[in-house]
């Protein structure tokens, strides 16, 4: 405890522990030695018996002359001594002495004259070792030198912690005159609650002795200095040489270089890892709102508390004009935000279209192609953003205050905008913040335009390929016909699958699936022509093989081609079906209250391979038998074998009766997923035939 002038409050009471020296005198070891006038010794100290040599028995009464000093020095402390006891005035300086031992000691004397009450004079001398004291001298020169001249700010604190002594470099640390730290408690100056830990610091080493070196890094600001520093704090107990504890030593360094230099690696770090984690998500499909949304992704949180991507309207609508000197028109692909914000309101919704003036900063973000930075956001700039003064009203009241804004350039071509922007985060943009977002805005930008030119190409394929694929005749003598064709995910091109229901002579129908190799505009041009040529060769009323027989030719001409095919018909009025397949996955028969099974058909070679013979297969067929004709994308996945998949397709079509059109989407629903990189193409068909004769059920 202390007074409120800062003096301990039990100062002038002696101390529990007053038996126990100073730290400072038991070091010296200083000796005291009272001579009376005649020079005899009347006194002596233990600290003289270590100094000298001679024990008390062997010294008092002597005299000190002879006992001490050498005989060419007599003379002379023989003067000193009469000076002294003479005039009373004080003398000091280093004699050599005579120790017991017979060897010379340079000693450091303080003499002084001292009067009883009797009247009578004596002469007090103090001495210690003058080398040891040279020594207490040039430590305690040096500290004192390096204490008030470094530019580390220490403290010393009692065991209260309230301030003992502070040096100049505290001082101007903390812009607090030393005088007003003495007796002041560590909290009464250091108030931040980012001060707790060092506190705690200090009780735990007062209890334990354990250092704490560079324990607590101190981010802030002083009185003295408005500007950013980083102080590193060491702390240290300080025992006297018999183990008393007498307080807290308090190092303060100002490491604002280190951590401003850590802290820059540190973002550097930062700003490598969010480019290769774009690297990494952004552009995972050719899909350009996916790639949107991927890039708004990135950039929150890491970057901002939300990000926006817009398009020009012209890039995805190709009837939409391109940008001219009006207004500039949007469509909006992805909006994300850090956390539930009523920022969000202000943004235009993914999928809606809107219209920019020419004053608005999209609008000039497109037209000049330079990215755009607001530190700091004000009225005008937050009306520059948004589309309409509501949305700018909305912006302000979530606290948007600093702003970027990044075109997204592609080969030359201005595609949209980055916006994004900070709220929550209190620190500004920087132009290192704009650099890193210019560096995803252009990765971003290559990725939309690649799904944009793949997106046209694969609508002119699958524009193409649907063109190609056949409608149902209206009417099919003693037969029901289910089809779907799925194209394959946006990320990939389309493939060749088909499928074709094709009317015959004498009420006959030929049924067809098949699938070209590969993918694209080519693979759609192959799958059209070999459609032609199975419509022309049904026409000549073919066996299943001699069918799939001029197919293969046909195939083999065109480059680097091949093709599955499964060519079935189906006579209603004999109740048979023919069928022949090429390379191609077994058809599924399932007989009117039967299991489904798959037809043990020759596999046959793939279309194109070229001189293998096909063989056509007969089968009769009852009233209600349905047969399913598939291409592999239906069956055929990465992760599971083709075994597995088959049994699965069995077991779904193993169901209550449904219609064919429900059967066709339980299929592609239950085995089809979104990503998967294939196109399909299903055709059921269900069997009625006119006149039954012999066993039409297999049976």
């Amino acid at each position: 405890m202390s007074t409120a002038d800062g003096r301990p409050a039990d100062a002038g009471q002696p101390e529990e522990r007053s038996s126990q020296p100073s730290g400072l005198m038991d070091l010296l070891g200083v000796a005291a030695v009272l001579l009376d006038a005649d020079g005899r010794i009347v006194l002596w100290s233990p600290e003289a018996e270590e100094l000298f040599g001679y024990t008390a028995d062997e010294a008092l009464g002597q005299y000190a002359a002879p006992l001490l000093v050498h005989e060419q020095h007599w003379e002379l402390i023989i003067k000193l001594f009469a000076e002294v006891m003479d005039t009373g005035d004080r003398w000091a300086g280093a004699f050599p002495i005579q120790h017991k031992d017979g060897s010379t000691r340079l000693v450091e004397f303080r003499n002084m004259r001292l009067l009883d009450d009797l009247g009578d004079f004596y002469a007090l001398g103090m001495a210690t070792d003058r080398s040891r004291l040279r020594e207490v001298e040039r430590d305690l020169a040096l500290s004192t030198r390096l204490i008030s001249q470094s530019p580390i700010g220490l403290a010393i604190l009692d065991t209260d912690l309230r301030y003992v002594a502070v040096n100049p470099a505290l001082e101007r640390m903390h812009g607090i005159p030393a005088e007003d730290h003495l007796g002041r408690h560590y909290r009464e100056i250091m108030t931040s609650a980012k001060f707790d830990g060092p506190e705690a610091g200090m009780r735990q080493i007062l209890e334990t002795g354990a250092p704490l070196v560079d324990e607590y890094t101190i981010v802030g600001h002083t009185p003295a200095d408005p500007h950013m520093h980083a102080w590193s704090i060491s702390l240290y107990r300080l025992d006297d040489p018999q183990g008393r504890v007498l307080g807290v030593a308090d190092l303060v360094v100002d490491v604002t270089d280190r951590y401003q230099a850590a802290t820059e690696a540190a973002e550097a770090r930062r700003r490598l890892a969010l480019i290769a984690d774009g690297s990494a998500r952004i552009g995972t499909t050719l899909e350009v709102e996916q790639t949107a949304r991927e890039l708004a992704g990135v950039t929150v949180p890491e970057l901002a508390d939300m990000a926006t991507v817009d398009v020009l309207d012209s890039l995805i609508d190709e009837h939409r004009p391109p940008l001219g000197d009006g207004p500039a028109i949007f469509r909006a692909l992805a909006v994300q935000a850090a956390y539930v914000t009523e920022a969000v309101q202000a943004t235009d919704p993914p999928g809606q279209i809107a219209s920019y003036d020419a004053d608005r900063l999209p609008t000039e973000c497109v037209r000049t192609g330079r990215p755009m930075l607001i530190s700091h956001m004000d009225d005008a700039a937050l009306a520059r953003i948004a589309r309409d003064d509501r949305a700018a009203t909305v912006l302000a009241r979530a606290g948007v205050h600093s702003y970027m804004l990044l075109p997204l350039t592609a080969r030359g071509q201005i595609l949209g905008v980055l916006g994004l922007s900070r709220a929550r985060n209190p620190q500004p943009f920087s132009e290192d913040d704009l650099a890193l977002a210019g560096e995803l805005a252009s990765r971003a930008a290559v990725c939309i335009d690649n799904a944009r030119s793949h997106q046209t190409v694969r609508n002119a394929s699958e524009t193409l390929q649907r063109s190609l694929l056949p409608d149902h005749p209206p009417h099919l003598p003693g037969l029901e016909v289910a089809s779907r064709y799925r194209p394959a995910q946006a990320a990939y091109e389309v493939g060749g699958d088909w499928y074709d229901v094709l009317p015959l002579e004498g009420d006959k129908t030929a049924l067809v699936v098949g699938d070209v190799m590969g993918s694209g505009i080519d693979a759609a041009v192959t799958m059209g022509r070999l459609r032609t040529g199975t419509s022309d060769f049904a026409d000549l009323d073919l066996d299943p093989a001699q069918v799939l027989q001029h197919l293969d030719k046909i195939t083999s001409g065109l480059e680097q081609y091949i093709a599955t095919c499964v060519y079935a018909t189906y006579d209603p009025h004999s109740a048979e079906c023919h069928i022949a397949t090429a390379g191609h996955l077994p058809p599924v028969l399932i007989r009117n209250g039967k299991h489904p099974q798959l037809l043990d058909l020759p596999t046959g070679t793939p279309l194109g391979v070229g001189g293998v013979p096909f063989m056509t297969t007969t089968f009769p067929v009852g009233s209600g038998d349905r047969l399913i004709l598939y291409t592999d994308g239906l069956v055929e996945v990465r992760h599971h074998p083709i075994d597995e998949r088959l049994d699965t397709l069995l077991r779904l079509l193993d169901a209550p009766d449904r219609t064919l059109e429900e059967t066709c989407d339980r299929l592609l629903h239950e085995l089809r997923l979104p990503a998967d990189p294939d196109d399909v193409a299903v055709l059921i068909a269900r069997m009625q035939p006119f006149a039954e004769t012999g066993d039409l059920t297999g049976d």
